[in-house]
C-alpha cells in the first residue's frame, strides 16, 4: 500500500485537486499509523492539506483512524474531555488547569491530555501539575483509578498514541503545524460525553464543530483561546461554538470585567498557580480567566444552561474551593 493515490488527489493542481472524503482520509491515516507509508509521502500529504486548508470530513476520517488504535483508553470513565495542544512562546501560565480543577470539584471526572511545544517554562502544563495535585498518568488503569479518587488526571499524548505523538513532532522537521494538531484536539480518547477545545484561529471553531457532528459527538464547546487553549478572555465578549445535545450551537459570553490587555502579557506576570488556588496570592484578572473558563466548561458538562448561570456557579466553586477540595475522598481515605 502507498499514500501516492491520496497525495495525487490533493496535489493534482488547480481545477483538478480536491479534498479527501472521510473514507479516503480514514484509509490514508490507517496507512500512516501502520508505519508502512514513506515518510516523504506523509510530509507531502500533511503539507498539501495545510496549504489547501483541511476539511471537516478529512479531520473526521483521520480522527476515526487514530481512535481505532486506542483500545482500553475508551473504557476510562471520564465525563469531560479536556485537550491541551497549544503552542507558542508568548503563552503564560496554564490558568485553565485551575478551571479544570473546579469542574472536578463540581463532580466531573476530567481527563486532560496533550502535548505542548515551543513554550516558555512558565507555560509548561507538565511542570504545573504536581503543585496543583493533578496526577499525571500513563495507562488506562491508572487514569481510571485517579479519576475515581481525584476527579481529574492528565495523560501525555505519547501514552495515548505513540504514532500520534510522532506525527505531531513532525513540526520540528517540517517547520509548520499540521492538521494532526486538530485531530488530536478532536480525539476524546475516553469517549467522554462532553469535550472542551481551544483554537488559535477563529476559522477552526467551525471546522471542529463540523468534524464533531460527522463523528457523532454530542457535546463540544470550542473557543478561541490564548495559544489555542480552552481559555476565556474575561475582558471581551467570548463566542463559544460547537454542539450541545448533538445540535449546532453558538453561545455569547459577556465580559466579566473591564480589561483591555491581552490574555497573557509578559508585563503582567501571573502568580504561581498553586498560590492562586490556595489563596496566598490574588490576581483579579487571572481569577476571572479561571472563573470564566470554568463557566463555559460547566455548560459543556451539562451543569448549566447559559453563560450567566455558568459564571455564577463557577464563582461559587472558586469561592468555596478549599472546602470542596477537602471534601473529595483521597486515594488513602
Amino acid at each position: 500500500m502507498t499514500l501516492a493515490p491520496y497525495v495525487r488527489i490533493l496535489g493534482r493542481g488547480p481545477g483538478r485537486a480536491r479534498a479527501l472524503t472521510e473514507d479516503e482520509a480514514f484509509k490514508a491515516m490507517r496507512l500512516i499509523l501502520s508505519g508502512d507509508a514513506a515518510p516523504e509521502a506523509v510530509g507531502a500529504l500533511l503539507m498539501l492539506m495545510r496549504y489547501r486548508g483541511e476539511s471537516a470530513p478529512e479531520i473526521a476520517g483521520f480522527t476515526r483512524a487514530v481512535l481505532d488504535d486506542l483500545g482500553s483508553w475508551k473504557a476510562v470513565p471520564a465525563t469531560l474531555d479536556w485537550p491541551s495542544y497549544a503552542a507558542g512562546r508568548t503563552r503564560g501560565r496554564p490558568l485553565f488547569l485551575l478551571s479544570a480543577k473546579l469542574l472536578a470539584a463540581a463532580g466531573q471526572k476530567v481527563l486532560l491530555h496533550g502535548w505542548n511545544s515551543h513554550q516558555s517554562p512558565l507555560a509548561s502544563v507538565n511542570d504545573a501539575l504536581a503543585s496543583l495535585d493533578i496526577p499525571a498518568v500513563s495507562s488506562p488503569h491508572e487514569a481510571t483509578a485517579r479519576l475515581e479518587t481525584c476527579g481529574i488526571a492528565y495523560v501525555p499524548l505519547e501514552a495515548i498514541s505513540r504514532p500520534g505523538y510522532n506525527l505531531i513532532r513532525l513540526r520540528d522537521i517540517l517547520g509548520l503545524r499540521s492538521c494532526v494538531n486538530t485531530v488530536l484536539r478532536m480525539l476524546n480518547p475516553a469517549e467522554a460525553m462532553a469535550t472542551v477545545q481551544g483554537v488559535f484561529h477563529p476559522s477552526y471553531r467551525d471546522l471542529q464543530q463540523d468534524a464533531g457532528a460527522l463523528l457523532g459527538r454530542s457535546t463540544i464547546l470550542v473557543v478561541k483561546g490564548g495559544g489555542g487553549e480552552f481559555e476565556r478572555h474575561p475582558g471581551k465578549l467570548t463566542q463559544a461554538y460547537g454542539l450541545l445535545g448533538g445540535a449546532a450551537a453558538t453561545l455569547d459570553a459577556a465580559p466579566l470585567l473591564n480589561a483591555t490587555r491581552r490574555l497573557h502579557e509578559p508585563d503582567h506576570p501571573t502568580p504561581p498557580l498553586a498560590d492562586l488556588w490556595h489563596g496566598t496570592a490574588q490576581d483579579p484578572f487571572a481569577e476571572a480567566v479561571v472563573v470564566g473558563t470554568a463557566g463555559l466548561a460547566l455548560i459543556a458538562a451539562g451543569l448549566c444552561q447559559t453563560p450567566a448561570e455558568g459564571d455564577a456557579m463557577a464563582r461559587d466553586l472558586w469561592t468555596n474551593r478549599a472546602q470542596q477540595h477537602a471534601a473529595r475522598p483521597t486515594e488513602d481515605a
